[in-house]
């Protein structure tokens, strides 16, 4: 027989409690921001502790609900886990943009005829005739890749990507709040001075997020 104390109806009951009032601070100070005039940083904070307090409450209820009754809330507070506090200056004097997308390559013939069409070039240019080996291949690819993505900007390659034969995946923008640079500073390395601490806002596209959970995501 476990030695461990298991909570009691009272604990329950008391967790219940202290969730009702974080859920009154947490709309109090909402309620006070918006009444604001146009609300400030401090606002901004209090919110933000209220929502974690919610949080805490939330899970030790649930906690306690399980152990003594079985029983479960239907609510999930969204995870917080590896996103990093933004510490950098309040005013920025310059941004970064740093963006990913990513595409599986799902029609090469496709890719390889268009990027022909675009640069007018005959078949053997980008290796558009049957290759001879995989070297032969890898390089025609390469070719009508440089020809495509040379010719459009990737918010257009984003588009229209199924008449060049790639299949969307996850993508992603970080603004980063980032000092002047002078031309050519950064280019022999420009993404080793991503700062997670420094990242004003992203923006994230997965079709790992279920439409249920965008519904309910601030």
């Amino acid at each position: 027989m476990s030695d461990a104390v298991q909570p009691t109806a009272a604990q329950v009951r008391a967790a219940a409690d202290a969730l009702k009032e974080a859920i009154d601070r947490h709309l109090a100070v909402i309620e006070r921001r918006s009444s604001a005039s146009g609300g400030d940083d401090e606002d901004d904070d209090a919110v933000f502790a209220a929502f974690n307090e919610m949080a805490a409450a939330g899970e030790a209820y649930d906690e306690l609900l399980y152990d003594v009754y079985d029983e479960v809330t239907p609510f999930e507070v969204p995870e917080t886990d590896g996103v990093t506090p933004y510490s950098g200056p309040d005013e920025p004097v310059a941004l970064s943009l740093f963006i990913r997308r990513d595409y599986s390559l799902v029609e090469p013939r496709r890719l390889v005829a268009q990027a022909q069409r675009v640069a007018e070039l005959d078949p053997e240019a980008t290796d558009g005739e049957e290759p001879e080996d995989d070297d032969a291949a890898g390089r025609g690819m390469q070719t009508a890749l440089g020809v495509l993505f040379g010719e459009f900007d990737p918010d257009e390659i984003a588009s229209r990507h199924k008449e060049f034969g790639l299949e969307e995946g996850d993508a992603t923008l970080w603004v980063v709040a980032a000092e002047p640079a002078e031309p050519g500073e950064w280019l022999a390395a420009p993404f080793d001075a991503v700062d997670p601490e420094r990242v004003l806002c992203r923006f994230d596209i997965s079709e790992a997020f279920e439409e249920d959970d965008l519904d309910t995501v601030d």
